[in-house]
């Protein structure tokens, strides 16, 4: 595996807007933080003496891209962690450090979508995600947060030739996003449509939060899945749930005993929508043991998907999700999905989640002989 790999930021939009990248990650083996400057040049930033602290004036972590259709080469070194971030429009991100970073470098504070006092809350930007090391290149779009007005669409060639591919929305995938939350709170009268950010300067939608943020705008999901979880409890009080751990236990049975249920040796609670969503409280948080870390994510990934009580064995076929006939499900999930070109994208922490032999949904490109990474963002495909 190569210590660097050959890293091309494509622009692909089909306007004329600045864009600019930002990459960003845990320099391996040493785990500080580390930013790629516009030369390509690595910059560990030393821990500061205080909070909020801006880059030293010369350190420039903006890359500026090309007009459409040109490519900007870069290496990109080993990295945990890492993000490729891309704004669009004159005004850049700012970055801020603080003192105490991993591998006693700085920590790095990143924009935020939740905090309205962010100095980036109304600036257009997304990123992709990536980690570089001895073993492989993995790399996704991500939505798991909020979806971006800027498309993101991915390209992995490797050593023997082979190609894989993510392609991402399209230039009015946002737009195509936030038209579907709005038809979907006109069908159930839940705040999806209040999951639309609007920006400020044009009043166009500028992102779209997951429902696990819907508090940051008032969209509130309390009680959401508890019917569904009612509707479970009742059907493997009487019948037995299988959840194929994909390990060496394979398949274990589940059943409800009073108010828990039992699968394999490890008991589950109720989760409430609040660890639907999340993914990481409640009966799904991870500990130290390897079956009930195997369960979790299958677990909560077929209430997410709303598919628990429509088939007794998960990970379940993708033509399962979302089928609930107007019960409850994640519809943000659901419509990032058919807003994606290809339907692939990850819009929840588990959805990586598939049946053996599947169809991969969560958007991801990986290889131990990566030649070479395309990340192109704008909307217009790859054609590199």
């Amino acid at each position: 595996m190569p210590k660097s790999l050959t890293l091309h930021l494509v622009n692909t939009s089909p306007h004329p807007h600045p864009l600019y990248a930002y990459i960003t990650g845990l320099s391996l083996p040493s785990m500080r933080r580390l930013i790629l400057t516009p030369s390509g040049t690595p910059y560990l930033p030393p821990s500061p003496s205080k909070i909020l602290q801006p880059f030293p004036p010369c350190i420039e972590p903006a890359i500026p891209l090309g007009p459409p259709g040109t490519t900007t080469a870069l290496t990109l070194p080993q990295l945990a962690g890492g993000r490729i971030y891309f704004s669009s429009g004159p005004r850049k991100l700012t970055f801020l450090l603080n003192p105490g970073g991993p591998g006693g470098g700085a920590a790095l504070v990143e924009p935020s979508v939740l905090n309205p006092t962010d100095l980036n809350s109304d600036i257009d930007f997304g990123f992709c995600e990536f980690t570089l090391n001895d073993a492989q290149l993995f790399a996704n779009i991500s939505y798991v947060d909020f979806v971006s007005r800027i498309p993101i669409s991915l390209r992995l060639e490797t050593a023997r030739g082979d190609v894989q591919s993510v392609s991402g929305t399209g230039v009015d995938g946002l737009e195509r996003v936030a038209e579907g939350l709005r038809e979907q709170s006109r069908k159930d009268g839940m705040p999806w449509e209040k999951l639309v950010v609007y920006s400020k300067e044009d009043g166009k939608p500028l992102r779209v939060l997951s429902p696990m943020h819907g508090g940051a705008v008032g969209a509130r999901f309390e009680g959401y899945f508890e019917g569904l979880v009612e509707a479970a409890w009742e059907r493997y009080r009487k019948e037995r749930l299988r959840i194929n751990t994909q390990m060496a236990r394979g398949v274990v049975e589940g059943w409800v005993e009073g108010s828990e249920m039992v699968i394999g040796s490890e008991r589950f609670g109720k989760p409430t929508t609040a660890d639907i969503l999340g993914c990481n409280s409640g009966p799904f948080t991870t500990g130290p043991s390897p079956l009930r870390n195997a369960i979790i994510p299958r677990l909560a990934a077929a209430f997410e998907r709303g598919c628990i009580c429509d088939v007794a064995e998960h990970p379940s076929h993708p033509r399962t999700f979302y089928k609930c006939d107007g019960g409850p499900t994640n519809h943000y999930a659901r419509i990032v999905h058919e807003c994606n070109l290809d339907g692939k994208g990850y819009a929840f922490a588990y959805d990586d989640v598939q049946p053996d032999g599947g169809e991969d949904q969560s958007g991801k490109v990986n290889a131990g002989d990566p030649k070479v990474f395309v990340v192109a963002v704008g909307g217009g495909g790859l054609s590199c």
